[in-house]
């Protein structure tokens, strides 16, 4: 594919997505796809006196919206759900050539964004607060939920849509405005979803006031001057854990609200009793799939002494046979790295566990006939320890794979890094399934049996992600983080309250 191609190919989806943005700005931001290493687009960027402006547009967006009935709400997240289903392909052809995922991942990326819309536009009618029982005789309490204000919502380049959807869906709903400012590696596709909402919000109609979801261009400056404006409500953060440690303290200093959903070191533990095909099924694809940079990729595995025999020739088999190649042009299941720097961290991550006595299989470079890009062998990493890269997080597919005797011995190791956010066990015994979901067991905010650590629906909300006590911004009771809780008391009765030693002349 000559970078012509892609840049056309480019031009022709986000036009099929009703996005009008130019794309050749002279000295703009460069986008380069990780397909092929070329320039798809030079954009325009934003700075701190335009992510002004945006926020006081979404603030005078927020007056008029929480006026808006919840259920009328509900219904321009009904509108973009359909919107979204006739852009499905386009959107997640954008996801492939941004992030470098397969199709097949991009559009699932993009139905997450249908299903959380579906998940919506009923929660737009079950905003619920709870009666509440009083100990004062003749009086009600009730506890309300109101809108909290503009949301600002930042994203990573792995996951470029799906989660400013989790977001931006809920906080429509629960009548707040959103500002969004994604990763600088993908915002075409952010651009590419926001003219679809748009047309969503030119069927709604004029309800929908100007300013009511915007998407900001640029760097970390950008993402500071949303961060640090007390006009922003809540900041939900999706990235690193080193991300996480800039932004909660700036909004903590402000006392604003914080999502953040951060890195995750995840594990999986692999039973005596475990079902073998059904393990290394899950373990290869949670391993291998989107070239490791998932926040739920399993990146540690556990396998009991009885069987490290049978499973590790099996995954070194998988590790071995596995496709790579470009997303555009071939179903291989591993695309590329997001770029350079990612192969850099990652061939350091390898050369430090062989120091500590590791035995790599993989993780080479791949010639897939793109130079400019970063295709590579998932690695997988034979330790005799838990220790050194294996305690931190390399957004990369490198699987370290570690013997243990032990179950309680290996929940202790399992446990024993930060970052934690899924995490699985591989068994059929009940008393060790148990134990793995139990207050001692996984500290992660998903524990799953039999099945890997990726594929969450939007259904359930993580649970929240073990550094920072945030979480997913999707499903169960994540709507209360966009809005405000109010207790109320109502004196229906004769009784006034006691004011002892006070005279009063009515």
């Amino acid at each position: 594919m000559t970078r012509q191609s892609l840049s056309e190919i480019t031009r022709t989806t986000m036009s099929a997505c009703g996005s009008g943005v130019a794309l050749d700005h002279d000295g703009g931001m460069e986008i380069v796809s990780p397909v092929d290493g070329s320039v798809v687009a030079r954009l325009a960027t934003d700075d701190a006196d335009t992510t002004g402006a945006a926020i006081d547009r979404a603030s005078a967006a927020f007056r008029a919206w929480r006026m808006v009935p919840a259920p009328r709400r509900g219904e321009l997240v009904r509108l973009f759900g359909e919107e979204l289903r006739k852009s499905k392909e386009d959107l997640g052809r954008m996801v492939s050539i941004e992030a470098g995922k397969s199709p097949s991942e991009g559009q699932g990326e993009v139905q997450e964004m249908i299903d959380i819309c579906d998940f919506a536009v009923g929660l737009s009618r079950q905003l619920y607060g709870l009666t509440i029982a009083t100990e004062r005789p003749g009086h009600r309490m009730m506890e309300t939920w109101h809108p909290l204000g503009v949301v600002g919502i930042i994203t990573a380049f792995n996951f470029p849509c799906a989660p400013w959807c989790w977001n931006s869906a809920l906080a429509l709903v629960c009548g707040d405005p959103v500002v969004w400012k994604p990763s600088e590696k993908t915002p075409l596709t952010a651009l590419a979803c926001q003219a679809v909402l748009d047309r969503a919000i030119a069927r709604f109609g004029d309800e929908a006031p100007e300013g009511l979801s915007q998407v900001l261009v640029g760097g970390p400056e950008v993402g500071t001057a949303l961060v640090e404006s007390e006009k922003v409500a809540l900041i939900s953060a999706t990235g690193s854990t080193r991300m996480g440690r800039i932004v909660g303290p700036k909004v903590a200093e402000r006392f604003g609200k914080c999502i953040l959903e951060l890195g995750g070191n995840n594990a999986g533990i692999v039973c005596p009793s475990a079902d073998l095909d059904m393990a290394l099924r899950a373990i290869a694809f949670g391993a291998m799939g989107t070239a490791g940079q998932r926040c739920t990729t399993m990146r540690r595995l556990f396998v009991h002494e009885d069987i490290y025999d049978q499973i590790v020739p099996a995954l070194k088999k998988a590790y071995g046979s596995v496709t790579i190649g470009n997303p555009l042009e071939t179903d291989a299941l591993v695309g590329p790295l997001i770029d350079g720097a990612a192969f850099e961290g990652m061939t350091a991550a390898l050369d430090e566990a062989r120091s500590l006595g590791g035995t790599v299989h993989g993780g080479g470079r791949e010639d897939v006939g793109a130079e400019a890009a970063y295709y590579v062998r998932p690695a997988l990493v034979e330790m005799p320890s838990h220790e050194g890269p294996v305690l931190r997080e390399t957004f990369a597919p490198i699987l370290y794979v570690m013997k243990y005797s032990d179950f309680d011995r290996v929940l202790e190791d399992h446990n024993a890094v930060g970052g934690g956010l899924s995490s699985s066990v591989f068994t059929t015994d009940l008393r060790e399934m148990e134990t793995f979901l139990s207050a001692r067991g996984s500290d992660c905010g998903i524990a799953n049996v039999n099945i890997g650590t990726s594929g969450a629906e939007i259904g359930g909300a993580f649970g929240g992600e073990k550094e920072t006590g945030g979480g997913r911004e999707s499903g169960s009771d994540a709507w209360r983080a966009y809005m405000r809780r109010s207790t109320n008391t109502i004196n229906y009765s004769r009784e006034l309250p006691l004011a002892q030693g006070v005279v009063f002349d009515i």
